[in-house]
């Protein structure tokens, strides 16, 4: 079945403030909460709709996303700035629900009975030229990151023992408590949700499962990225803890400013001077384009700012579809340095030109036809 809009889902208009996200997804989770509806199970179905409405729309990145490319531009499943790292970005929801209704109803861990927290989703930010975006390439990276414990192979226990079943909530990882009318499902103190505990921690990582290193990865960055792409790395996020399974590595895409080109989507464009005489008389000139020089027809005649188009010399975009095209546009360069011999040849030929009768400056022709009824009118 489709997914519905999220903007529809929260009942709000695509330009609502944050605030009025949230209070939409506050009114909506308190209607629906499975725990006060317990006979009702399309009420967990409009519960879940809700809060994955509002991860998205409350986070800017991934708004901008949706807004951009609907549901596709949010699908972890697709791929997506200066080299750096930072931990949390996509995977810390910082749990919505948590945050809005407090010890209400308890906030809801990752943790479950099969093992310890799911480790954090992390971000590298990756700095590539426009070369490499479009045509693709392979970079190392870096990261400091959480790995699974050697010695004890994940599981935070010391070599020889294994962790025991939680007694508090029997490896559920969660109690259930009595609050006036309402019965809340909490986290477990005792095992903080992993439904375990480690009476013999190991000694390496202090019953965590995992230990702070750095590890070096190859990310294989596709043709046709752009600044803002995110590419993820499933399970090379930092390690969970007490075995439990690694976080992912979004990968996000800044492409250097370019000496020559502008990018623009699937196009290409740059300025490129031209002679005076080459504007009058006509010629060839070489541009460049990615691939290399080719030649460009220039008329006789042509303006300043007048742009060319080459087909099929811009960028595939990583998403598919035709590759751009790469638009020149020309600017006429004043000669500078004249000899005499030269600015008389310059004055001649504006005698010639005044003299001829003709209209042979068509846009000075034309502003100094509205110059004259701007100053005549009325």
């Amino acid at each position: 079945m489709a997914k519905r809009d999220y903007y529809e889902v929260l009942g709000v208009n695509r330009d609502a403030s944050e605030e009025d996200i949230k209070k939409a997804y506050r009114k909506l989770a308190m209607k629906h909460h499975p725990d006060r509806n317990p006979d009702n199970p399309k009420a967990e179905e409009h519960f879940k709709e809700a809060k994955e409405a509002y991860e998205i729309l409350s986070d800017a990145q991934k708004r901008g996303a949706y807004d951009q490319y609907g549901h596709a531009g949010v699908d972890p499943s697709a791929a997506g700035g200066p080299g750096g790292f930072g931990g949390g970005g996509f995977g810390d929801f910082g749990d919505a629900f948590g945050d809005i209704f407090g010890d209400m109803f308890g906030r809801r861990g990752g943790a479950g009975a099969q093992g310890g927290q799911r480790g954090a989703d992390l971000r590298y930010n990756l700095e590539i030229t426009l070369e490499e975006a479009c045509a693709g390439t392979e970079q190392k990276i870096r990261i400091p990151v959480y790995v699974a414990c050697t010695d004890c192979s994940g599981s935070g226990a010391k070599k020889g023992s294994s962790p025991v079943t939680c007694g508090m909530c029997h490896g559920h990882g969660q109690v259930r408590m009595q609050q006036g009318f309402f019965t809340v499902q909490q986290t477990c103190p005792t095992c903080h949700g992993s439904g375990k505990q480690i009476k013999d921690p190991c000694g390496k990582c202090h019953g965590q499962g995992r230990v702070r290193d750095e590890k070096t990865l190859s990310a294989k960055i596709p043709a046709g990225v752009d600044t803002g792409d995110r590419i993820r790395l499933s399970g090379e996020g930092e390690a969970g803890q007490m075995g439990a399974p690694s976080g992912d590595l979004y990968i996000e895409i800044h492409v250097k400013t370019h000496a020559i080109f502008s990018r623009d989507g699937a196009n290409l464009s740059c300025e490129v001077p031209i002679s005076f005489v080459t504007a009058c008389l006509g010629g060839e000139i070489e541009v460049p384009t990615l691939d290399g020089k080719v030649l460009l027809k220039i008329p006789a005649e042509t303006q300043t700012g007048k742009s060319f188009r080459l087909r099929g010399k811009g960028v595939k975009p990583v998403r598919g579809g035709a590759v751009g095209d790469l638009i020149c546009k020309v600017q006429i360069e004043t000669p500078v340095n004249l000899t005499a011999e030269q600015k008389t040849l310059v004055e001649n030929l504006g005698e010639s030109l005044s003299n001829s009768g003709k209209h042979h400056s068509p846009q000075e022709s034309s502003w100094l036809d509205s110059l004259k009824h701007f100053f005549t009118k009325g």
